[in-house]
């Protein structure tokens, strides 16, 4: 039996009609994490994998990737393309939409419903803002910023508050632990209140204060904790767990420190009640709106599924429509004067004809 033998290019011309050819792998939705990213001339290539496979993907318009970075978990919606001269498939992307943080945001959703459904988020269990404060314990590095910024604003505030600092790590492993051991230090130091405090940062670095080692100290603590941790959208557990969530380092100081020149005891107390009732609000749409995002990927990895299925009905539909396969039943094609004959009505005695098999074509003539 001759082996059938076909081209390189014969090969990469029909995966790409494959390709251009099924609709439903057009202007469809894919998750990933990103690697690899880079942009020349205006045009973004970077590859989306997952624990399994890598795709290849191309954004020609490089403004629609401004926001993303190496390490971010997306969804990119767009078309799969077969480049038959380079030999190589690339997702071509039209939007990209952020899905989230991953395995380790899944691991904050998880930790924090499980809180919450303990109670240690509610209002009725936190401890009431001290009626005076004199002396405030602060739990955040020695270096930089943070530090600088509620001395300063404190100090500007009052005069005579005293600030006692307590050095700790406030990013990587082992640093929950100790910010925990910071609380317990204040626990029997004379101080009215205790802020933690870091700088803003990416999921990854604030990750340590969604420990529930820390939460749960945090809760079991005799002291009143103004949480101050990143940018005014930056959520943690211990934001939810803490006594006071401020909004930033500096606000956290403004808070805890009365201005003395000019009293707003009233107006102060009214600030605090909308601050703590608008962002318990926003917390929850926060989560609302992520546990939505967690229901719509399990829904696009189910369309992806039924595409993957019709895709590989629509395949074996194809295969079994190949001469080849025809001719291995025991078929066989008769060409005359290299018409294809379809019907014995076309044949006359005497007319010669070629008989091909999978093998290749022998002569014969009509007896009758």
């Amino acid at each position: 039996m001759q082996e059938i033998v076909i081209t390189v290019s014969q090969l990469g011309n029909y995966i790409k009609q494959i390709f251009d050819a099924e609709e439903m792998l057009y202007n469809i939705s894919v998750k990933g994490e990103i690697s690899g990213l880079k942009t020349i001339r205006g045009i973004s290539y970077f590859d989306l994998k997952d624990e399994f496979c890598i795709l290849p993907c191309i954004c020609f318009e490089s403004s629609k990737c401004l926001l993303i970075k190496n390490g971010d978990n997306i969804i990119v919606k767009g078309t799969p393309k077969f480049y038959v001269k380079g030999g190589k498939l690339s997702f071509i992307v039209n939007n990209v939409s952020f899905l989230g943080q991953g395995d380790l945001y899944q691991k904050f959703l998880e930790t924090k419903n499980r809180l919450q459904k303990e109670g240690l988020f509610d209002e009725s269990r936190k401890k009431p803002f001290p009626s005076s404060i004199k002396r405030i314990g602060v739990i955040t590095s020695e270096t930089g910023a943070v530090i600088e910024d509620i001395i300063t604003i404190s100090k500007r505030r009052n005069p005579f508050i005293d600030l006692v600092v307590y050095p700790v790590k406030v990013q990587g492993d082992g640093s929950d632990f100790e910010v925990s051991e910071g609380i317990e230090f204040f626990e029997d130091y004379n101080v009215d209140l205790i802020i933690i405090a870091r700088g803003g940062g990416s999921f990854e670095d604030l990750n340590c204060f969604n420990s529930e080692v820390l939460a749960r100290k945090v809760v079991s603590s005799n002291k009143f904790i103004i949480s101050a941790i990143g940018h005014e959208t930056d959520y943690t557990i211990l934001d939810f767990v803490a006594d006071l969530r401020a909004p930033t380092p500096s606000a956290a100081a403004e808070l805890a420190v009365e201005d003395i020149l000019v009293k707003k005891t009233n107006l102060i107390n009214k600030a605090k009640k909308l601050i703590l009732t608008g962002e318990n609000i926003l917390a929850n749409k926060i989560y609302e709106i992520n546990v939505k995002k967690i229901k719509l990927n399990k829904i696009i990895d189910l369309v992806l599924q039924n595409f993957k299925h019709a895709l590989s009905l629509k395949s074996a539909k194809l295969d079994n429509l190949s001469p080849e396969k025809i001719l291995k039943m025991g078929y066989v094609k008769i060409n005359k004067n290299n018409k294809t004959i379809i019907s014995k009505k076309q044949l006359n005695k005497d007319d010669k004809i070629n008989i091909c098999f999978l093998d290749g074509c022998v002569s014969a003539k009509v007896l009758e």
